[in-house]
C-alpha cells in the first residue's frame, strides 16, 4: 500500500463478495479495512482488542446480547474487546473497520466465514 490518498469508492468497487475486508491503510499497529456486509454474521467476540465499525452507506445493525446498536451512514460504533456481537445488514452496507493487524473477522468463533484480508 502506498502512502498517498485513499479514495474509499474507488476501493470498494474493486470487489463484490460479502463480509471479506480488504486492508486499505495501516495506522500503527492496526489495520484499516473496508468491507461490503449484507445478511446475519455469526456471534463473536474479539478478546483481547476492540473493533470499531464506521458506515459509508447502508444500514448496519450490531446485535448485541443486551441490545441492538443501529449505524447509518456516517456514523461509528466501537465494540469493547470481549463483547460478544454479531453484526446484521438486511441491504448491502459499505463500512470501514479499525483493529489490530491481523484480528480475525469471526473472532473466537472461526467457521466458513472467517476471511483472509487482503491489501487493496
Amino acid at each position: 500500500m502506498d502512502a498517498d490518498v485513499i479514495d474509499l469508492a474507488d476501493k470498494l468497487s474493486l470487489f463484490s463478495e460479502h463480509w471479506s475486508p480488504k486492508a486499505v491503510a495501516r495506522l500503527n499497529d492496526y489495520e484499516v479495512k473496508v468491507v461490503k456486509i449484507k445478511g446475519e454474521f455469526v456471534w463473536h467476540s474479539h478478546e483481547h482488542t476492540d473493533e470499531l465499525f464506521l458506515v459509508i452507506s447502508g444500514r448496519l445493525t450490531i446485535r448485541l446480547r443486551d441490545r441492538d446498536v443501529v449505524l447509518g451512514p456516517g456514523q461509528l460504533f466501537v465494540v469493547p474487546r470481549g463483547v460478544e456481537h454479531c453484526p446484521v445488514a438486511e441491504d448491502e452496507v459499505h463500512a470501514v473497520l479499525i483493529e489490530p493487524e491481523g484480528t480475525v473477522n469471526t473472532g473466537d468463533a472461526g467457521g466458513p466465514l472467517t476471511a483472509v484480508v487482503e491489501s487493496l
